[in-house]
């Protein structure tokens, strides 16, 4: 948990640029729409970083409803709070270890990119679970590599992009991304487990999987 957090201070940054590159505002608009948010509704972000989802869920839940972003790294949080459009009075940021979050019947919960640095990920979807009402829905967006021929010069660039945002784990093969990818499959056959009426899609050539399910 130090390491995160030491890793991901040093980086907000950075993290926060790559975060909103252009292009990556269709995934987040995905992700947003796959939770079936309506105004009032409260929306969970598990390891929500400098709230680049955010403006998306509070456009759903508005005018009424409540945006919350759990992340373990203060510096994350401080810097979603520096911007205008990720606060205001239905936004609020919770600094707290996104496996064990202090959330209760949330109508929604998104966790984006976090499932594979987790240690135990389907106990962690078991506690994004948990956190919503009966009917409420969880949507994990993760990237993956693609399964495409002609994407195998891009591979070997997501391994080496798992090596260097996954900070702190045990990442135990020989490749961090088919570790990384382990975690992600654990994550989403948990999440499987635990709901209904549930969808899968990929996107951006493959690299992205959206999953998301109604908790019954």
């Amino acid at each position: 948990m130090t390491d995160v957090q030491s890793f991901y201070g040093r980086w907000a940054q950075v993290y926060d640029w790559v975060a909103n590159a252009p292009g990556v505002a269709s995934w987040r608009d995905r992700a947003a729409d796959s939770l079936a948010l309506a105004p009032g509704d409260t929306v969970v972000e598990m390891g929500c970083g400098t709230g680049a989802n955010v403006p998306h869920l509070r456009e759903r839940v508005a005018p009424a409803g409540r945006v919350v972003g759990i992340d373990v790294t203060e510096k994350m949080l401080d810097r979603a709070r520096e911007r205008s459009a990720r606060t205001g009075e239905s936004v609020h940021y919770v600094q707290a270890d996104a496996a064990r979050p202090p959330i209760r019947e949330a109508d929604a919960v998104l966790a984006t990119f976090v499932a594979g640095i987790f240690e135990d990920p389907a106990a962690a979807v078991d506690a994004w679970c948990d956190s919503v009402a009966s009917g409420g829905r969880v949507a994990l967006l993760n990237f993956q590599r693609s399964p495409s021929v002609l994407a195998a010069p891009l591979n070997l660039v997501f391994e080496g992009f798992v090596r260097l945002s996954a900070p702190g784990t045990r990442l135990s093969t020989r490749s961090h991304a088919s570790a990384f990818e382990q975690r992600v499959r654990a994550a989403r056959k948990r999440l499987a487990a635990r709901t209904v009426d549930r969808r899968y899609e990929t996107f951006a050539g493959g690299y992205l999987g959206l999953l998301s399910g109604t908790v019954p």
